[in-house]
């Protein structure tokens, strides 16, 4: 009985560490084994390993490193045993982890193989989809979601992406001082949509995937300190102040709470504080762009000591500038719901109204579920519960779901 609750105690110790630190190790290994598949068989193998020698031998002290060291070892063998093995060793794997432990501390393992996953030859959305899913280790249905797009469609992207840094040789690093800032911009747009799924996950039946928007907080932090322009700074302003009130957005059921309503008592002061510095950084930079704008209407809502004191017209006008930058149906939306609140239901209607009949977010359920609400508030039943089953229908979240149904049950009674 001893045994199966230390084995059981085991494998909740491995699977903890796969899920915080298995794209680390696979980092790592792309480092040193120079290829993506090469690298996610040597992870699986390190894992399988630490199954069958950590029951006798213990957890090693740095299981990372121990990781990393087993799946590298499995990798050589296994190429040594298919007569391969000269293609590992063109690299010099031993000379490049010495290089590495040389380089600054700033140059993080996950930070290089983003700037590899987003290297110019790739095309936009491969590298986006190729760093969720090799960095962040996201679901290919995860990424097509997030993409607006099919499953097959998306991971043949991912395949295409893989034999393109393969075949052209594509290096792993982060790039010299002078290429940086053109690669800059790809590489704020993948950390945002990581912190976007983290933050409202795509489908699933949790509201947040904390372990996701905490790694992309880390890697923009990372970003900042090694290049910090003012849209970085912003972006890392952006997922402090909206990370901050992650303990009030959901009851202790896991259902959604309303920005309106939620216990500002919970909201994170320290990174609050920190997001609204950064935030006056950027600004006063005068070379900021959208991510800068977020922050900025994000900090408007985050110091409001409650939910009325809000200052909506300078959110409308917050947007007004980002639709300057920014010109997305997205971006109308959310200026949409601004103009309501400040204007009222009937102003933020003929917005909406006006973007769907476009034909754009047509397949967007937020866009529905604003709809809704403002016919809820209007006292329009029939649009707002025709608007509601939209919303439903296309809403792929659990949390999203119940609200939604719920507002349904609502209007019915």
């Amino acid at each position: 009985m001893t045994d199966v609750v230390a084995n059981e105690t085991l494998q909740a110790q491995i699977d903890t560490l796969y899920r915080t630190e298995s794209r680390r190790v696979y980092a790592t290994l792309v480092r040193l084994l120079h290829d993506l598949e090469l690298a996610e068989e040597a992870l699986h193998d390190a894992f399988r390993a630490a199954l069958e020698q950590w029951p006798s031998e213990g957890v090693p002290a740095n299981p990372r490193a121990w990781l990393v060291s087993a799946g590298r070892f499995k990798a050589i063998d296994g190429l040594r045993r298919r007569a391969r093995f000269d293609l590992v060793e063109d690299f010099d794997i031993f000379a490049d982890e010495r290089e590495a432990r040389e380089r600054d501390d700033i140059e993080d393992d996950r930070l290089r193989l983003i700037f590899t996953c987003c290297h110019p030859a790739l095309s936009a959305d491969a590298q986006v989809a190729l760093t969720l899913r090799e960095v962040c280790g996201l679901t290919t249905e995860e990424i097509a979601q997030a993409f607006l797009t099919g499953a097959p469609t998306l991971a043949q992207r991912i395949v295409r992406a893989k034999a393109k840094i393969r075949d052209a040789r594509i290096p792993y690093q982060v790039p010299e001082a002078a290429e940086l800032p053109q690669r800059l911009s790809i590489v704020l747009r993948v950390i945002y949509l990581v912190f976007n799924e983290g933050y409202s996950a795509s489908s699933g039946p949790v509201l947040m995937r904390h372990d996701l928007s905490e790694e992309a907080i880390r890697l923009g932090r990372l970003l900042v300190q090694l290049l910090p322009e003012p849209e970085a700074v912003g972006l890392l302003a952006l997922m402090l102040l909206q990370e901050s009130r992650r303990a009030a957005r959901t009851s202790a059921d896991g259902d959604i709470v309303l920005l309106g309503e939620q216990r500002r008592s919970l909201w994170n002061r320290d990174q609050i504080r920190e997001g609204s510095a950064l935030v006056v950084r950027a600004l006063a930079s005068r070379q900021f762009g959208a991510y800068t704008l977020q922050a900025a209407i994000a900090a408007v809502h985050a110091n409001a000591a409650t939910a009325e004191a809000t200052d909506w017209s300078e959110i409308v006008s917050l947007y007004d500038v980002l639709l300057q930058i920014d010109a997305s149906p997205v971006v109308e939306l959310n200026r949409a719901v601004a103009i309501a609140m400040r204007d009222g239901p009937a102003a933020g209607l003929v917005v909406i109204d006006a973007i769907l009949a476009r034909g754009d977010l047509a397949d967007y359920h937020l866009a529905h579920a604003a709809r809704a609400d403002l016919c809820r508030r209007l006292g329009d039943v029939a649009a707002a519960r025709a608007s509601y089953e939209r919303a439903v229908a296309l809403a792929r979240q659990g949390p999203e779901c119940r609200f939604l149904e719920r507002r349904l049950a609502e209007l019915d009674a």
